[in-house]
């Protein structure tokens, strides 16, 4: 099948890769010309492991870039992967989805034949109905029929494992509002669906954009609530990740995400819950259980700095951070619990030196006075404590690198560093 994907971006570039991988005929849409000329001099314009070595060898082959909106009109489906940012009050934005719509839209209104339009990008309950849809015909001068139409189809890509969960999903969420397009999206993932046996849910419209904030917010109030018990079970010293591997076994529970520590950050969850909280409140619903899940979040870093403070002041001290990506696997560091603790730490006049595998860069941009390591040793040596921020494997494997510490006080929020004799551990809620 032939394929168009608007939008470059995380949620873009894999699924461009992904369905192309799976034998179909992708362009990718872009605006900025930079990532146009990546992705078609066969490099990754994001970080994603398995990503790199696909986009590769697809590239000028199965897949192409482009800026110009016209090569949609030679594809049969369209995909729009356009970001919704959160804005001050949680909601989210979506003049970029809108703008990008309108733009597919001009480019249709020049096409013959049918097309479908699947709105892949995160959008809170009505919006694909009262602002998708509507940009789309207007600009097309066409009306949804037989030759046009819309459907949601949600995404549930980690950061980290983007390229495994789309060739081995969960499930497979298709939304719209009759068969035909519903149909048309099944059959474009026939030779994903061979590979695998992930079902396939078909439902509405506003049924598939609202599964999509119902997973995430699931799952950031379970980590919420698994970090809430371990805060509580600290103040008993009880070893938390005894109880949680306890309570995982109980199949109504499940033992994932069950990691007690810093918390969420990232694009999705924070993202997303945030949005589900305004779009509640909008409605004059008060979704007090999710305000609890992200006031608990919040105060996770803070309380990893408290356990430091309990230690002395860190004025004037060399103070190492490890990790910077919200999670392992990706440079990504939007919403990433370092990002708290560096601010805490030069709130308290620490010299502060950090080091993250691969996500430097991008933190470097947000905190350019920081020092950032080459290593996990260079950050470690001489610093009067540690905070691990990310669960990278590699920190799993420090020993000796603690001994060249000035004083090895280790703050672990992540529970990742072994205790062992020499070393000043406190775990944040074990």
């Amino acid at each position: 099948m032939n394929v168009s994907i608007v939008g470059t971006g995380y949620v873009g570039t894999t699924l461009a890769t992904c369905l192309a991988d799976l034998g179909h005929e992708v362009v990718a849409v872009d605006v900025d010309d930079d990532v146009v000329a990546q992705i078609n001099a066969g490099e990754a314009p994001i970080y994603e492991p398995g990503l790199e070595e696909r986009v590769r060898s697809l590239s000028g082959d199965r897949l192409r870039a482009t800026t110009d909106y016209g090569a949609v009109c030679d594809t049969d489906v369209t995909f729009l992967a356009l970001p919704t940012p959160s804005q001050s009050d949680g909601s989210i934005d979506t003049s970029t989805l809108e703008a990008g719509t309108r733009a597919l839209g001009e480019a249709l209104g020049e096409a013959s034949g049918p097309h479908l339009v699947v709105v892949k990008s995160t959008v809170v309950p009505g919006t694909t109905d009262e602002v998708v849809t509507p940009a789309l015909t207007e600009a097309a001068g066409r009306t949804l029929g037989d030759d046009l139409d819309v459907a949601v189809n949600p995404e549930f890509l980690r950061e980290g494992h983007a390229v495994a969960d789309f060739l081995d999903p969960d499930k497979i969420v298709l939304g719209a509002a009759r068969e035909a397009p519903l149909d048309r999206l099944a059959s474009l993932y026939e030779p994903l669906l061979d590979r695998t046996d992930a079902p396939v849910v078909r439902t509405g419209v506003r049924e598939a954009e609202m599964i999509k904030y119902a997973n995430n917010a699931f799952l950031a109030t379970k980590i919420s609530l698994i970090n809430e018990l371990g805060n509580i079970g600290k103040e008993y010293d009880i070893d938390a990740y005894e109880v949680a591997d306890a309570i995982g076994l109980d199949d109504r529970i499940g033992d994932r995400f069950l990691d007690s520590g810093l918390g969420w950050g990232g694009s999705c969850f924070p993202k997303d819950v945030a949005a589900l909280v305004a779009a509640a409140r909008e409605r004059g619903y008060d979704p007090e259980l999710l305000e609890a899940a992200v006031a608990v979040n919040e105060r996770q870093p803070r309380r990893l700095l408290s356990l430091l403070d309990e230690r002395g002041p860190v004025d004037g001290d060399r103070v190492a951070v490890l990790g910077l990506a919200f999670k392992p696997g990706t440079d990504d560091v939007r919403n990433s619990r370092a990002i708290p603790l560096l601010r805490g730490l030069r709130e308290r006049g620490a010299n502060v030196v950090a080091y993250d595998p691969v996500a430097t860069a991008e933190m470097r941009e947000r905190f350019p006075d920081v020092v950032y390591a080459e290593s996990a040793a260079e950050a470690l040596a001489g610093a009067r404590a540690a905070l691990v921020a990310t669960d990278w494997p590699e920190f799993a494997d420090l020993d000796e690198e603690f001994d060249a510490m000035d004083r090895p006080l280790v703050l672990d929020g992540r529970h990742v560093v072994e205790r062992r004799d020499g070393i000043e551990y406190e775990g944040l809620t074990w």
